[in-house]
């Protein structure tokens, strides 16, 4: 399995960003699909994830801001990220992991198989 993120730029407060995840030897259907951000000094927290039923789950902070999708055909996981503040800045992380997930461990990073690189996020004021 590998993962590439990428997408990540400089963006003022109030503008959108579209993150991409471009996947090989990964099933969507069997397959937890989530981002992960990291900002300095900070723990790794969840941003959104998309389970292998096609439910997706959000962080409080970026609920109603961002969505998280698949192309099954391009192998690709989304996160559109709109009304960006400068708290979104950080290192944005895709991850996938196993179908068997629960609802408590899917949630934390270190329970996610593979991760793919960082893609650096600035939001500025």
């Amino acid at each position: 399995v590998q993962l590439q993120a990428s997408g990540g730029g400089l963006v003022q407060a109030g503008g959108s960003l579209k993150l991409s995840c471009t996947t090989s030897g990964v099933t969507f259907s069997r397959y937890h699909m989530a981002w992960f951000r990291q900002a300095p000094g900070n723990e790794r927290v969840v941003v959104a994830i998309r389970r292998p039923s096609g439910d997706t789950h959000y962080g409080d902070s970026v609920k109603g801001r961002f969505t998280i999708s698949v192309d099954d055909a391009k192998n690709t996981v989304y996160l559109d990220m709109n009304n960006l503040k400068p708290e979104d800045t950080a290192i944005y992380y895709c991850s996938a992991g196993s179908q068997f997930l629960s609802r408590s461990t899917m949630t934390r990073s270190q329970n996610y198989d593979y991760k793919g690189q960082g893609t650096q996020v600035t939001v500025s004021s």
